[in-house]
């Protein structure tokens, strides 16, 4: 077989698997040809990512939980506004029965792990957990999709077996700071895990406004882990 038969026809095959199998982008749904990519130029040209993993100096994610809980460190892979990329993206992965770009957003904070020092002895990811009926109706926690990316690209464990939503609390977004705190006091406990050995753990959640949602799963897990390192990761960090 000719080297010039051999393109072309790897070339029809491409072709012909787009035509049965067409390539949309995960976010605006609009189908294009590069098929190694999830994600297309433009959607990708506007995305607002934090660059955290840069930074010398204290981010505003970090400072958010200053004087609230201790953390090892913190990391956000975008920056959301309204009207924004971001927000299309926490939409796709919540409302609209798009786990897989909770994934592929995950695998791409799983590579950012790789290059910073606080996470290089991370042994295991704790999503934020939904309420079983929250998860029924959703199909899927969204910060159990992302940890899974994490996990794929990074090596980390998912330890999903650690800590339990356990009353269903209705949606924070309309909720003011305090009302967000006290909303989730109560909500979560240990599953009663014992003796497990963790040098450092990192909980994960889709979108951090207020931060009350992780400031108290930190809380709960510095109670049955008192000497282990805990860190936070998530999609997005609110402006």
């Amino acid at each position: 077989m000719s080297l010039k038969f051999s393109s072309n026809f790897n070339k029809w095959t491409r072709d012909l698997l787009h035509v049965l199998y067409p390539q949309n982008c995960l976010i605006c749904k609009h189908e294009f040809n590069q098929s190694k990519l999830a994600i297309c130029p433009i959607c990708s040209s506007e995305l607002a990512y934090t660059y955290f993993e840069d930074y010398t100096e204290a981010t505003n994610l970090d400072k958010l939980f200053w004087g609230r809980v201790q953390l090892e460190g913190t990391y956000a892979l975008l920056r959301f506004k309204q009207q924004s990329s971001t927000q299309q993206i926490l939409h796709e992965l919540k409302y609209r029965n798009n786990p897989e770009i909770g994934k592929h957003f995950g695998k791409e904070i799983g590579m950012k792990f790789k290059h910073l020092v606080k996470f290089s002895d991370v042994d295991a990811l704790i999503p934020v957990p939904l309420h079983p009926k929250k998860e029924f109706i959703r199909g899927y926690n969204q910060a159990e999709v992302i940890c899974k990316g994490i996990s794929e690209s990074s090596g980390v464990s998912l330890r999903k077996d650690l800590l339990k939503r356990i009353s269903f609390t209705e949606s924070q977004t309309k909720k003011g700071k305090f009302s967000r705190w006290e909303n989730m006091q109560n909500r979560f406990k240990i599953q009663g895990v014992k003796n497990t050995e963790l040098k450092h753990l990192v909980v994960v959640d889709d979108v951090v406004t207020t931060g009350s949602t992780l400031e108290t799963c930190v809380r709960i897990l510095r109670e049955e882990f008192p000497n282990t390192k805990i860190s936070i990761a998530v999609l997005a960090v609110a402006e």
